[in-house]
């Protein structure tokens, strides 16, 4: 824990950027053996897996009160069902325009969060950075669409209870992912248990798609409860407008997808937007620093450690 306190938190947050459409590219190779819903079905139930042997989550989800068990469960309802339509739509549009869409509703949250002329310019060049990466072919993908916009929806919800769980006194961020996760994979088994069953027995597609379920939801969740436990969410929530770039350099190295002139500008244009923004960190008014200290004793209580206290004074 003190290693991972010492680690700048937007490392972190590189690390599951990068995860983050480095696992799916995978995907979409497995999608000629297997079907889109069983590929979504491998990458959660294989992460449940890993995240049971690692943290036994039903230990610590015994004791928990009902507030936060409710919080775990539809975290893991959002996880499942937010998955299953992001394979959905990358089996039928590209993944940097479902990169694209996915990324809408997450500039809300970065609005939402910006208190300085200084954010919302960052705000302002981010945007028309994804709208020139994104050459978005909508023709004739009337269910991709639908897909992507229903994946985008849910991936703002992701981002809300991710935070909330990050800084959670009873939860625990990575704990609190193994349980969600958990449920996560019970939810999506009706879904496409059977679909996945066909390959179960072949082991080449099978420790492919555990390959996926680790590179797609171990390694950028993990990251991402490390980096929103020390971020303030609107400072996450905009650095989240890097995906749309890195899903373009992800297009490239492993499914041959080279962006034109226009798409490198808009790259360019979302580095600006993300070096631009400053969090805001407002002084706490009379009143609000008591609130401030009940959170950080209740993460030390936790065992959570002071690495999370700043972040949640700073919102």
């Amino acid at each position: 824990m003190r290693r991972a306190g010492s680690t700048p938190p937007e490392l972190y947050f590189v690390v599951s950027a990068v995860f983050h459409y480095l696992g799916p590219s995978f995907a979409v190779l497995l999608f000629a053996r297997v079907d889109v819903l069983g590929v979504a079905w491998l990458r959660i139930v294989s992460a449940a897996v890993v995240f049971a042997a690692w943290r036994r989550p039903w230990r610590a989800f015994g004791g928990l009160g009902r507030q936060a068990r409710l919080l775990l469960g539809e975290w893991g309802v959002v996880l499942a069902v937010m998955n299953a339509c992001f394979y959905l739509a990358i089996s039928r549009l590209p993944l940097s325009s479902v990169a694209a869409i996915e990324f809408l509703p997450v500039i809300g949250l970065a609005a939402a969060g910006a208190r300085t002329r200084r954010n919302l310019v960052a705000i302002g060049l981010a945007v028309p950075g994804v709208y020139l990466l994104t050459d978005v072919r909508l023709a004739g993908a009337t269910a991709g669409i639908g897909f992507a916009f229903a994946n985008a929806g849910l991936f703002a919800r992701y981002i809300v209870l991710a935070d909330r769980v990050a800084n959670h006194p009873q939860v625990g961020g990575i704990d609190g992912l193994a349980a969600a996760m958990l449920v996560a994979a019970v939810v999506i088994t009706p879904l496409g248990g059977v679909q996945a069953a066909a390959v179960v027995l072949s082991p080449v597609v099978l420790l492919a798609g555990v390959g996926v379920g680790i590179c797609s939801s171990v390694i950028p969740y993990v990251t991402d409860q490390l980096a929103m436990a020390r971020l303030p969410r609107a400072t996450y929530a905009l650095m989240m407008s890097l995906l749309p770039a890195i899903a373009t350099v992800i297009g490239v190295a492993v499914l041959g997808q080279v962006p034109s002139p226009v798409e490198l500008a808009g790259v360019g244009l979302v580095i600006c937007g993300v070096a631009v923004h400053r969090p805001s960190a407002p002084a706490p008014a009379a009143g609000e620093e008591s609130a401030c200290r009940v959170v950080v004793r209740g993460h030390a209580a936790a065992g959570v450690g002071s690495p999370t206290a700043p972040a949640a004074c700073d919102e």
